[in-house]
């Protein structure tokens, strides 16, 4: 009841304001019918219903002349196999990560996170006011795909230790999972790591498969009960300071909608990504304060050591990642360019003004 009430009223608000200019008061003759296919559970908080919202906000803008149907991972692909379901054209659309398919397309990691990077919103004006969005066109066009940024998860943690982590020594032969550009970085300072669907994080962590796991931010891993196999959580997120939630449309079905459904599709995208980023701040507040109050997780931040060992390590895996690959190189040199541009505002705006709340917070409650 409550997600009715949400999309009814996000439909109302983007009718009213993005797509009114694109929703047909007309009835079309047929309905088109798309299957979506996922990467995430069936249902799972914020990344599997925001799927889900997605896909009801098409049908709603578009006054139901266009209906699209969700499948969780493994309800018709499995989860690794999104991108080559869509590009055949098994799925009309997929909703899922772009550094899952680093194998296909080098250059697709930098549309999920990068690390030491942007910020959430640094990272949307990339994509919408930069040539961020641009570049992601060009690339998968080539692979019969058409993306779009259809959420994002703001600001991860950097993710769940069986072992409190001291110094960079600890690091050593940790098996941990952690997919794309920061996995790399991980391995370059001594640890271990693999990719791992996130409903295989649990068990991979009690059998001992896996010694740490980074998967999202409180909300999704209290959902998956990751407390309950790692108490030490640690921040902060160096491996995904923003992660972009990656939607992909078969070409072929995309060419074949009217022009008014395109743009159906595009603002449906638009108001997704940005409600999964007002869900996130709130839901993972709630779930954090559950996790250290109610279950007794130990809040950790890596040792400098650490932190500046993986700094040294990022640059140097962009730097040889970069080397090897055009495609990343034009999309790297955008996204740098781009935070450089940005990054003194944020400094100027939003990092002075948190450092200065929390100041004056930390006044307040010890006064």
């Amino acid at each position: 009841m409550q997600r009715r009430r949400f999309l009814t009223a996000l439909g109302a608000g983007a009718a009213g304001i993005a797509a009114a200019p694109f929703v047909s008061t007309a009835h079309a003759a047929e309905t088109i019918h798309w299957k979506m296919v996922t990467s995430w559970p069936k249902n799972f908080p914020a990344l599997g219903t925001g799927a889900n919202e997605f896909a009801e906000l098409i049908g709603t803008l578009s006054g139901g002349r266009l209906q699209v149907k969700v499948y969780g991972a493994g309800e018709m692909v499995p989860a690794m196999e999104v991108f080559d379901a869509v590009s055949s054209g098994t799925a009309q659309m997929g909703h899922s990560a772009s550094y899952y398919w680093k194998g296909k397309i080098p250059a697709a990691q930098f549309f999920t996170a990068v690390p030491f990077g942007m910020n959430t919103t640094e990272t949307n004006a990339w994509l919408y006011y930069g040539d961020g969005m641009a570049l992601w066109d060009e690339i998968y066009a080539r692979h019969n795909l058409k993306p779009l940024a259809v959420g994002n998860t703001g600001t991860q943690m950097a993710g769940w230790f069986n072992k409190e982590v001291k110094s960079l020594a600890d690091m050593k032969g940790l098996k941990i999972r952690l997919p794309g550009l920061a996995g790399e970085v991980m391995n370059r300072i001594g640890a271990s790591t693999l990719t791992l669907p996130g409903s295989e994080i649990f068990t991979a962590m009690e059998t001992g498969v896996i010694d740490a796991a980074d998967w999202v931010g409180p909300y999704n891993d209290l959902a998956f009960g990751l407390h309950q196999v790692a108490k030490y959580y640690y921040s902060p997120a160096w491996n995904e300071p923003s992660a972009i939630l990656e939607g992909t449309v078969n070409m072929e079905a995309w060419q074949a909608l009217p022009e008014d459904l395109q743009q159906v599709v595009i603002q449906a995208a638009k108001i997704a990504n940005h409600a999964m980023v007002d869900e996130f701040a709130l839901r993972n507040a709630t779930a954090l304060t559950s996790l250290v109050e109610e279950h007794g997780v130990q809040l950790r931040e890596f040792p400098e050591d650490v932190y500046t060992a993986l700094y040294e390590a990022s640059n140097e895996v962009l730097d040889e990642f970069v080397a090897k690959d055009a495609d990343a190189k034009r999309v790297y040199d955008s996204y740098r360019a781009f935070q450089q541009r940005v990054a003194p505002w944020t400094r100027t705006g939003e990092r002075a003004y948190l450092d200065g709340r929390a100041r004056v917070l930390s006044e307040d409650a010890t006064s």
